[in-house]
């Protein structure tokens, strides 16, 4: 077997650096070499690693889904154990399903679904209760209190989340032709060229400047949430990952929500729709630790901050990943 080199201290301050930010020039790659005190192929060859070895799961612009006129939502179902991964291997194949969790519950798969129009996250789902026979709960947010996975290594091999604060953004922007090829070009990640975006370029018959003119737009806009590279928390040694849910009367959402959401340690953060009588919770918030009693910890902290709000809470920890992929949107 191969053996694979652990992340040296280049690698570590590039992930840490880079998760946002990443900037958008002719010769962006030289830049970051500049701000990291090394050399360009460097940057280059290491992110080619990280990729390949699954240190980061993808790099380039995370485009949503929402501020793009897309629909975009939470979904799940119970597929009986027999059938697992008979089924797991039907939701996948839906261009549509970005990700997909196996978590420990009645509803024992969940899924991201994307797609370009509203109306097409009905007719994902209704392909998908044709092909497996399982009904698929919707649960599209409501309310976004949090989003923002931003990781912290350690020279000693640590890894931490923290709050990410993404910048303001400005008026929806709608997507002309050349926005909408850029897009269906870049949301599997930008090319490891010398110029990503003169490679992006050649290929859809434009300048760079104007590529990155209209990425620049949409990250403005909030079409991009950030540019830059995604770690996969698994990897690099957040093994423990909970999906806690709460039953909050409806009147206290928004103050629940916000504390919530403020925790250092709580990566999403949403009210979404009860499922009646299935499905009690409301609030749904992302914790990711060590392992499993870390997270316990830390849904302990948060059942101390809502206090007396919570009306029944659970913690659906993911036991396996069945696909995990960017948003295929246009």
């Amino acid at each position: 077997m191969k053996t694979v080199e652990p992340l040296g201290e280049l690698e570590r301050r590039l992930i840490n650096r880079y998760q946002g930010g990443f900037p958008l020039a002719g010769r962006p790659f030289a830049r970051v070499a500049a701000k990291l005190n090394c050399d360009e192929a460097f940057v280059r060859a290491t992110l080619r690693r990280l990729l390949k070895e699954g240190w980061i799961s993808r790099f380039g612009p995370l485009y949503n889904a929402a501020r793009m006129g897309g629909g975009l939502v939470l979904a799940a179902l119970e597929a009986p154990e027999e059938q697992f991964v008979e089924i797991a291997e039907q939701v996948n194949a839906l261009p549509e399903v970005a990700h997909n969790y196996r978590r420990e519950h009645q509803l024992n798969m969940w899924f991201v679904l994307a797609t370009a129009r509203p109306e097409g996250i009905a007719e994902a789902a209704g392909r998908i209760e044709s092909h497996t026979g399982c009904k698929v709960f919707i649960f599209p947010k409501e309310r976004e209190f949090y989003l923002g996975l931003w990781l912290e290594l350690d020279a000693d091999g640590g890894c931490h989340t923290r709050s990410l604060t993404e910048m303001p953004r400005g008026a929806e922007v709608p997507l002309d032709d050349l926005d909408s090829r850029i897009v269906a070009s870049t949301q599997s990640g930008l090319p490891l060229t010398e110029e990503p975006c003169a490679t992006v370029a050649e290929q859809l018959g434009c300048t760079a400047a104007q590529v990155i003119g209209r990425l620049e737009a949409m990250l403005r806009s909030g079409v991009i949430r950030r540019i830059g590279l995604v770690p996969n928390h698994y990897r690099l040694g957040l093994r423990g990952n909970g999906m806690t849910v709460w039953d909050i009367p409806d009147e206290r959402t928004a103050s629940i929500g916000e504390t919530i959401g403020a925790l250092d340690f709580v990566s999403h953060c949403y009210t979404r729709p009860r499922h009646l009588p299935h499905w009690p919770y409301n609030l749904f918030a992302m914790v990711h630790g060590r392992g499993r009693e870390e997270v316990k910890e830390k849904v302990a902290e948060m059942a101390r901050r809502i206090h007396g709000d919570s009306r029944g809470h659970d913690v659906l920890f993911s036991t396996e990943v069945l696909k995990k992929t960017g948003m295929r949107l246009v």
